[in-house]
């Protein structure tokens, strides 16, 4: 009962300043003012992790995860995980991802990129696979830069260790430092009339360039890894941060990256690259 008549009161002052037109800033608090901070996490699952157009599960689904960090100047920082298989990094279980940089714009239209990704592979070895190769992790990192336009990107990345573990006690005839990866990307944005709200169809091309090739040909007669990827999808994002999407994605260069024999037995051969149809199911927090 006090409570209420309290709160009739206060009501009849703020009415009153009003209409005498007084400010009430004494009476209610500032709104507080935006944090310049972002943070978002992320949970998903993939019938097939390709990265680069090759797959990371020998074509099995993964569990995903992921943190990200924004600054409103412009830095962020992140943490991403995903399943993988111990047939392609021996003894593997999850690939981490961690990385950073700035983000900036020349304008409304035209952005740029500068930053650097780490990818570790915990307790995965070459030293694993069956017959043993050489004492040698798969921890890579790079740096990279891009230029966006509206939907679209360009983005190159460099390899400044050697990529992948790739190097002469892994079976190549150098190191792998300076490998690049080109990569153009759209989302293009597709009519709501045709196909309702927050539908996108990613599209996209990419070029991995090996700074290094194998010392000796494989079964297949070939020692250069080089590679193109390609990709196109439709994605659908919904409310509550859930997204849905649907790929088929192909890497060329069959002859290095078809048959790819296992970690775990020479013998059991998988095509990392070729054809692949992806499912994704994304919720974000």
């Amino acid at each position: 009962m006090s409570i209420l008549r309290k709160s009739t009161q206060w009501a009849g002052i703020l009415g009153l300043a009003t209409c005498i037109g007084l400010p009430a800033t004494g009476l209610a608090a500032d709104a507080a003012p935006a944090s310049p901070h972002t943070v978002t996490a992320n949970v998903g699952a993939v019938s097939n992790y390709l990265f680069r157009g090759l797959t990371q599960t020998w074509d099995n689904p993964a569990l995903q995860a992921g943190v990200d960090y924004s600054h409103a100047t412009g830095w962020y920082a992140g943490l991403w995980a995903s399943s993988i298989s111990d047939k392609l990094f021996a003894d593997g279980w999850a690939e981490l991802d961690l990385y950073g940089g700035f983000n900036g714009k020349f304008n409304d239209d035209w952005t740029w990129t500068l930053g650097g990704i780490g990818y570790v592979y915990p307790g995965a070895n070459y030293n694993d696979i069956i017959p043993a190769v050489a004492d040698q992790s798969y921890n890579t990192f790079e740096l990279n830069a891009g230029v966006g336009y509206k939907w679209i990107t360009a983005k190159v990345s460099v390899a400044v260790t050697d990529y992948f573990g790739a190097n002469k006690k892994t079976g190549f005839n150098d190191n792998s430092k300076g490998t690049t990866y080109l990569d153009l990307t759209a989302n293009v944005p597709l009519p709501e009339s045709i196909f309702t709200k927050d539908v996108t169809m990613p599209l996209h091309v990419g070029y991995t360039n090996f700074s290094s090739q194998l010392a000796a040909a494989n079964a297949a007669g070939v020692t250069n890894p080089d590679y193109a990827d390609f990709k196109i999808g439709i994605a659908k994002a919904f409310e509550g941060g859930i997204s849905l999407s649907a790929a088929y994605l192909y890497a060329d260069n069959g002859k290095f990256w078809d048959n790819y024999p296992s970690a775990k037995k020479a013998t059991d051969l998988k095509d990392q690259g070729g054809d692949n149809f992806v499912l994704a199911l994304t919720k974000t927090f």
